[in-house]
C-alpha cells in the first residue's frame, strides 16, 4: 500500500470539528435554515477524500456514517456525514437537542481505497478494511480493532460479519478485501 502521507494542521482539525457541531446544530434547528458549511481555511480541505463522522454518547456509539471515496470537497463531505450520523443512521433514533451538548465527535479522513494484496499485511490500528462479496460489503475503520482489542484474524472475521458474510469469508477466493488508512481525530 502506498504510504498515506495526508495529514491535517491543528487549524484544519479545529475547523472540521466545528463544522460537525454546526452541521448537527443546524439539523436540530426547528427552522431548518442553514447556509451550509463556511469556506474552509485551506485548500487541503477541498480535496476529494472519504470521511466518516462517529458520534458517541457516554462512551457508547450513537451514530456513524461515512463516505469511503469522497464525493466532492472534503469539508462538504464532513458536513454531510455529520448530519447523516446524527439524523440518518438507521441503527439509532435521530439525535435530540438534549443529547447535543453531551456528544463526543470523531472524524476519520480516509486514504484512497486499494485491494489488499495479502491479509497477513493488515496492521491493527493502521488499516481499515472493506470486505466485499457479491452484493454484500462491510467496512470497519482502523480504530475499531484497537477499541475492541482484536487481533488481525478477529478483525478480518468481524469485517466479514459486518458485511453479512460468514466469519471465514475473507479466506474465500470470491471475497475481495480492500484496505485503507485514516487520519483520526
Amino acid at each position: 500500500m502506498s504510504n498515506f502521507r495526508f495529514d491535517l494542521t491543528e487549524e484544519e482539525k479545529s475547523y472540521l470539528k466545528e463544522l460537525v457541531v454546526q452541521s448537527i446544530s443546524s439539523g436540530l434547528n426547528p427552522n431548518g435554515e442553514t447556509d451550509g458549511p463556511t469556506e474552509p481555511p485551506t485548500d487541503t480541505l477541498k480535496e476529494q477524500l472519504g470521511a466518516f463522522v462517529t458520534l458517541k454518547l457516554g462512551g457508547q456509539l450513537r451514530g456513524c456514517i461515512g463516505n469511503v471515496q469522497g464525493s466532492g470537497e472534503l469539508y462538504r463531505t464532513v458536513w454531510s456525514m455529520a448530519h447523516s450520523a446524527a439524523f440518518e443512521d438507521p441503527r439509532f433514533p435521530p439525535v435530540t437537542s438534549h443529547e447535543f451538548d453531551a456528544l463526543d465527535y470523531e472524524i476519520s479522513i480516509l486514504s484512497p481505497v486499494e485491494i489488499c494484496p495479502n491479509p497477513k499485511l493488515v496492521e491493527i490500528g493502521r488499516h481499515g478494511l472493506i470486505m466485499s462479496s457479491g452484493r454484500r460489503s462491510g467496512l470497519l475503520l482502523p480504530q475499531v480493532p484497537v477499541e475492541w482489542d482484536w487481533d488481525r484474524e478477529t478483525f478480518l472475521a468481524q469485517t466479514c460479519v459486518k458485511a453479512g458474510l460468514p466469519q471465514n469469508a475473507w479466506k474465500d477466493e470470491n471475497t475481495t478485501l480492500f484496505w485503507f488508512e485514516a487520519v483520526v481525530f
